[in-house]
């Protein structure tokens, strides 16, 4: 077994037979800060959550409609893929008014401009949009950038034909996904998905899981307010709250690093909490 790289929250090793071993930590991000602060269970449930996404997606539409790159797992925080080349590029898709949408919205119009026609005028934060929107961006490692078709296209990250492909997938799978959740009695607001080429065919990869997407219980639900977050919103919004995220895009504009604050006990405990409930909750098994 031959390490690879440690991402934010995956340690990536290659396997004799070609495959890689993820082993899921208990590390988080935030706004593409790592703490050194860990979320307990977090890594168990970011591992069985992908599990059940990509059984999940294959069993209800077959290897045509979303084929992926899991192969099993092998504990409660190890998962084995098939290894293939990713495509440099977040497939983003959003079904409600909320996030990095907002704030580029405001400040920079840059939304207006790209969304107008699908969107119409500023809505209410937390509306539900009138259809699920394709809002990818760069995959740095340092900080996602928002990308347009033609931005992708001439940065040479996919082709043409390979946005307008990424972005129906993305967006039928966020619509499954969103259905399955509902019935759960949560929302799925956005969703994060990553793609790559196996065989010269796309295929989806990484992992599924609260941090990849947002979460917000129905019963609590409130057009116009801060959503209850059963994600690593939870950290967003204390950070937001505290100003740390100004901080942040203050060390980025002078070229220097974000240092990252010491996470609260109760809310590196309630992350746990809610993490754990989202999942018992979606897939009806018991952690």
């Amino acid at each position: 077994m031959k390490f690879l790289t440690s991402g934010k929250v995956k340690d990536i090793y290659e396997l004799e037979d070609g495959k890689l071993l993820f082993k899921f930590s208990n590390r988080v991000s935030a706004y593409d800060v790592k703490f050194k602060d860990e979320i307990p269970r977090k890594g168990e449930v970011l591992c069985k959550f992908a599990k059940f996404w990509f059984n999940n997606l294959t069993d209800q539409y077959g290897d045509e409609y979303v084929p992926n790159h899991f192969v099993k797992i092998t504990s409660n925080t190890e998962m084995i893929v098939k290894k293939m080349n990713m495509l440099p590029i977040e497939c983003v898709v959003r079904g409600y008014f909320y996030g990095s949408l907002v704030s580029r919205w405001i400040n920079y119009g840059w939304s207006h401009r790209v969304f107008g026609r699908e969107i119409g005028k500023l809505p209410p934060l937390a509306s539900q949009l009138p259809k699920p929107i394709f809002d990818p961006t760069t995959k740095l490692s340092q900080h996602d950038v928002p990308v347009t078709k033609a931005q992708a296209v001439t940065q040479q990250l996919v082709t043409s034909n390979e946005f307008d492909l990424l972005r129906e997938k993305s967006i039928k799978i966020y619509q499954t996904m969103a259905a399955i959740v509902s019935k759960s009695g949560f929302i799925l607001a956005d969703l994060k998905l990553e793609f790559g080429k196996l065989n010269d065919k796309i295929v989806l990869g990484d992992s599924i899981g609260p941090d990849e997407f947002r979460l917000w219980p129905k019963n609590e639900y409130e057009i116009g307010k801060v959503q209850q977050a059963y994600d690593k919103q939870l950290l967003r919004d204390w950070l937001t709250e505290n100003g740390y995220q100004k901080k942040f895009d203050d060390a980025r504009k002078k070229g220097e690093e974000p240092i990252a604050p010491s996470i609260p006990s109760d809310i590196v405990s309630k992350m746990t909490q809610r993490y754990v409930t989202a999942y018992e909750r979606l897939t009806g098994n018991t952690l």
